[in-house]
């Protein structure tokens, strides 16, 4: 079987990555490269670097990742759909969610595959984590707590801190959950003198009843990526900077000392750092969105479910601004 033929729009900081994790794919050929602000990075390596997603197209191209600003997500997904090409674009998947429905839809119509990326998801300890949910190794899951925090990245020129950083963990919180977002109340705040927000806390609510909180910010001079799961056997630790995961279980020693015996809680128990392959998250979202092309296997963050966390983003700065709780 031949290779699949694949395009990138967008040669930016995210896009040279995009092409050399590409490049290492089996089973597929980057075979033509756009950008209309030129090749920064260098990363065509003898390609001609094209000036729009119509002469993209016009390569006979079978696939193409979006790697564009998000307010040019809409116009550059709907042409790739129109030519019957399908797309991996970028988190969030649009500058809002009435643009994410129209892209939405036009590949649902099609029968084209969506991708958003979401690359959290594909990091070695979430992925380990959300298995070892799956197998009730936690029981009964109460609350998912995220805090993501670091320096300014240079990279963003659109869009606030909600929708580049905090939809990472709304997609990654719904997914180990299995459960969408019920409602939100958030708070967010500017110091750095931008339009967009650069501080959010959001507290969350899940229909299967878990409790979330998420932290995010790129004001922290030191960064930072957990995510904490507590539930009826302990907690589970995952830090995406090591792709580390630690398991903190219950205690189940019987203490002496009165007065913390009669407060009828957890203990603290063993603790366990599981030894995981640690594979290179971007990788592993190119091969996911090789094999639903190839029809194998659908571990895609669907369209559909970008949508949906991008509709919660937007609740979240709709909560901040009126101070009120949004349901979704």
């Amino acid at each position: 079987m031949a290779n699949l033929r694949a395009g990138l729009i967008g040669l930016g900081m995210m896009g040279r990555h995009h092409a050399r994790v590409i490049r290492e794919l089996e089973g597929v050929d980057l075979v033509a490269v756009a950008d209309s602000y030129g090749d920064p990075h260098n990363v065509a390596d003898g390609l001609t670097v094209h000036g729009s997603v119509e002469e993209l197209i016009a390569q006979g191209i079978d696939m193409a990742v979006a790697a564009v600003p998000t307010i040019l997500h809409e116009e550059v997904a709907l042409q790739l759909a129109e030519a019957g090409v399908h797309c991996l674009v970028e988190k969030p998947i649009a500058n809002d969610s009435a643009s994410g429905r129209r892209i939405a839809e036009a590949f649902e119509s099609k029968g084209l595959i969506g991708a958003v990326g979401h690359i959290e998801r594909f990091n070695p300890s979430l992925q380990s984590l959300r298995e070892r949910l799956e197998n009730g190794d936690l029981g009964e899951v109460y609350q998912i707590s995220t805090r993501r925090q670091g320096p300014f990245p240079a990279r963003i020129a659109d869009v606030g801190v909600v929708k580049d950083l905090a939809t990472h963990d709304i997609d990654l919180t719904a997914w180990l959950a299995q459960s969408n977002f019920v409602n939100v109340v958030a708070h967010t705040t500017s110091r750095s003198g931008r339009d967009h927000e650069d501080m959010v806390t959001a507290i969350g609510h899940l229909k299967s009843g878990v409790v979330t909180n998420h932290i995010v910010n790129w004001l922290s001079p030191m960064k930072e990526r957990t995510t904490v799961v507590l539930g009826e056997r302990g907690a589970f630790i995952a830090d995406t900077i090591s792709a580390d995961l630690t398991f903190v279980e219950n205690g189940t020693f019987q203490t002496d000392w009165d007065s913390i015996a009669a407060f009828r809680g957890v203990s603290e128990g063993s603790s366990t750092r599981f030894a995981l392959a640690k594979r290179e998250p971007l990788k592993m979202e190119h091969e996911a969105f090789r094999d639903a092309v190839l029809g194998k296997s659908l571990n895609i963050v669907t369209m559909a479910e970008g949508l949906e966390t991008l509709r919660v983003a937007e609740a979240v700065l709709d909560s901040a601004k009126s101070g009120t709780v949004v349901a979704l």
